[in-house]
């Protein structure tokens, strides 16, 4: 990734741990990342057991007190954020700034659907994993362990999904005419 204002990514497709690491050495060099789509990441291995693995994570909690302590995110896209903060300082100042410069959501919100995203080549799964191995998608865990909103971000992605295939109509129209236009002059 080359220095920008803002980076897009799409998070669809991406294995969890090698794109949290991308972003994370991007994050402390000053860039400023939006990640979209995070319930469709994916994480090697069968869906089973991982989800056995976030059950045992379920279970660490501070004893005496459990609101202190290991909060357990549900959400895919709070899922991403910790385990980006996993890989930065973020106690120190250097490493707050870094985890501000970071943003995460379910679906494709507005301010970002008419933006270019990108993909990051060292992280989609289709390029890492050896085809044939088990993987598991990070909507689906979530939902299993009690996130409650996969259903509204399937349905608010439907609605874009259209909204964008009828701008992509109109944009192909008007590129058959311009040409078509160039054409006869």
């Amino acid at each position: 990734m080359g220095f920008e204002k803002v980076v897009v990514v799409d998070g669809r497709g991406h294995l969890i741990g090698r794109l949290a690491s991308v972003i994370a050495k991007q994050l402390l060099t000053g860039q400023r990342v939006v990640v979209v789509r995070c319930e469709l990441l994916n994480v090697s291995g069968s869906f089973y057991r991982n989800k056995l693995k976030y059950y045992k994570f379920l279970r660490k909690r501070m004893n005496s007190n459990p609101s202190h302590g290991p909060y357990h995110f549900r959400a895919p896209s709070k899922i991403l954020w910790r385990t980006i903060r996993g890989m930065i300082p973020h106690k120190t100042k250097r490493g707050m700034e870094a985890l501000n410069r970071l943003k995460v959501f379910e679906g494709i919100p507005p301010p970002y659907d008419k933006t270019k995203r990108m993909v990051v080549p060292s992280a989609l799964r289709v390029l890492r994993l050896k085809p044939g191995r088990k993987y598991a998608s990070i909507g689906r865990l979530s939902h299993e362990v009690g996130w409650k909103y996969r259903d509204v971000v399937e349905k608010l992605e439907d609605k874009r999904k259209e909204k964008s295939a009828a701008y992509f109509e109109a944009k192909k129209k008007l590129q058959a005419l311009r040409a078509k236009a160039e054409a006869s002059v």
